[in-house]
């Protein structure tokens, strides 16, 4: 939000960004690596069976995590597509299509997934791929993206940003107590959505 405040993203702001997410990056692998340490230790012992069952389940969760990665990716490219046909037609503005055709094919991954996970009692993934996503879609793309060419920062996107703030000050509000997003705080999120969606509608 500061660094597009003057209108455009340089080069040098998005090579900051960037290296905020190597570091981020880097932050994740000592968490995981400690945390598979500690795993380690505590199942250490053993026999070699498990070990062998455990690798055969470990490759064939992998290739279904591809597979279904690969499906939802392209089903999401054809929504976005045809959406977005549809919006031009009717008249459209690009931001409106970029912040709601677009956002909503983009996130389809993680809504599916987050729904999946939430089901599964999976909390870690069910908000980690949310989240994770928007920190890899901010640092890394946009750090990206302006490093390659200087990417234009429009006036409206300020209101935009700060919207996204809010929804992210939302989450941690409503799941820090019994760390758990509960209905009412799913429903106060979806209402505050409609309502995002009607200002930039109009």
């Amino acid at each position: 939000l500061l660094m597009g405040l003057d209108g455009i993203i340089e080069r040098w702001e998005g090579a900051i960004i960037l290296t905020a997410f190597v570091l981020y990056l880097l932050y994740l692998f000592i968490d995981a690596k400690n945390k598979a340490d500690l795993t380690n230790i505590e199942t250490k012992g053993e026999d070699g069976n498990n070990e062998a069952q455990g690798s055969e389940c470990l490759l064939k969760s992998v290739l279904f995590a591809l597979g279904g990665l690969a499906l939802i990716i392209f089903g999401s490219e054809f929504s976005v597509e045809s959406a977005t046909r549809i919006a031009k037609i009717a008249g459209l503005s690009e931001r409106f299509i970029g912040l709601t055709i677009v956002a909503l094919g983009t996130s389809l991954p993680e809504l599916f997934t987050s729904v999946s996970a939430a089901m599964k009692k999976n909390a870690d993934i069910a908000i980690g791929n949310i989240v994770g996503s928007n920190i890899f879609n901010i640092l890394f793309i946009v750090g990206l993206s302006s490093i390659i060419t200087p990417v234009v920062f429009e006036t409206g996107f300020v209101i935009d940003t700060l919207v996204a703030i809010v929804a992210g000050i939302m989450l941690f509000a409503f799941s820090i107590r019994g760390k758990k997003l509960k209905r009412w705080g799913g429903v106060a999120m979806l209402v505050s959505y409609a309502m995002y969606f009607v200002y930039i509608l109009i």
